[in-house]
């Protein structure tokens, strides 16, 4: 998301920068990129095609539908069958690729989750996987509600909602969802816009010679086994302080001390 430009609209400005960060990415051995085709739109998924098309076997590319984007940068949905349909088809186009690995129907609002059934939205998902143009299916910013919904039209295999340190709202569907094993993927896992903050937080980094942020992601990845990272950045060094955060480890003492941030 951050690798287009302001409010993810237009191109990056510094498109080498963008280019080196997807490429550095595969070369740590990251093999989970989260995209979007509205993202620009089209923007970053061409990114991701020229900087690593042909693709590599062991990386998976999960995209998301159900909005578009407007002049304004607003993000109006977009869920009827035939958008839906539409979004698929753009974003088997601007990858370059025949089937898409992962699709994520996402639902809600900027605000998040919202009620309202899922069923529609998530057949027609379900029809173009049967057609093989997707082959793992999804769902974003949902309510526990409607992952059950979708999950009795067809097998979902992540949920990605709001999610971290000071978002907890999610704790019961996380650990319900591991325990019928399927991942859970915190979008805006370091606070998004509003990065994460709290002196329990920089207490730890500082006792672990460590930054903030990486301890936030090392705590997301101790949580519970099911939980996948998709932290963004446009930047070389900001990436590589994520990857040094999946291999932090933490004491059950500094645990208690983060747990205590959403509570």
């Amino acid at each position: 998301m951050q690798l287009a430009g302001p409010w993810v609209m237009g191109p990056p400005a510094d498109r080498d920068g963008a280019l080196a960060v997807l490429r550095e990415a595969v070369d740590w051995g990251i093999t989970h990129i989260d995209t979007s085709d509205a993202y620009g739109p089209h923007v970053t998924n061409e990114l991701i095609r020229e900087a690593l098309h042909p693709y590599p076997e062991s990386l998976l590319i999960a995209t998301k539908v159900g909005a578009n984007r407007d002049a304004q940068g607003g993000w109006p949905t977009a869920r009827r069958p035939e958008e839906l349909r539409r979004q698929v088809h753009e974003n088997l186009r601007s990858l370059g690729v025949d089937t898409l690995d992962l699709v994520n129907m996402r639902m809600g609002d900027a605000e998040g989750p919202q009620p309202g059934s899922i069923t529609e939205a998530f057949e027609t998902l379900a029809a173009l996987q049967q057609e093989g143009l997707i082959r793992h299916l999804g769902v974003s910013n949902v309510t526990a509600e409607q992952v059950a919904e979708a999950r009795v039209v067809a097998p979902v295999v992540c949920v990605q909602n709001l999610y971290n340190l000071a978002h907890r709202h999610d704790d019961d569907l996380v650990e319900q969802l591991a325990a019928d094993g399927i991942a859970y993927v915190p979008f805006f896992p370091l606070g998004g816009f509003s990065p994460v903050q709290s002196e329990a937080l920089s207490a730890v980094a500082a006792r672990l010679g460590s930054t903030p942020m990486s301890v936030a992601l090392a705590w997301l990845l101790q949580r519970s086994p099911n939980i996948l990272l998709i932290p963004g950045t446009s930047k070389v060094a900001h990436l590589r302080e994520n990857v040094v955060g999946a291999g932090l480890s933490l004491s059950a003492e500094d645990v208690a001390a983060l747990d205590g941030i959403g509570s």
